[in-house]
């Protein structure tokens, strides 16, 4: 997933910020996320788990933003 955020967020938002948290460090984190990793989140929102496609991403970002196609 790590791949795919990364080249879409180049070509659609290379000014987007991309913040990586380990779970294992979070015992919260861990009991919530744990069977889902990994899990995108989007403005705090669940976007994905396990794995998205650089067109599901584009969707979810232009969705996030207002924009269209």
């Amino acid at each position: 997933m790590k791949a795919v955020v990364d080249r879409t967020l180049r070509a659609v938002s290379p000014e987007a910020v991309v913040e990586e948290i380990d779970i294992s460090s979070d015992p919260d984190l861990e009991s919530r996320y744990g069977s889902e990793i990994p899990v995108l989140m989007v403005n705090g929102k669940k976007a994905a788990k396990y794995r998205v496609s650089e067109e599901a991403l584009r969707r979810i970002l232009n969705d996030q933003t207002g924009q269209a196609g």
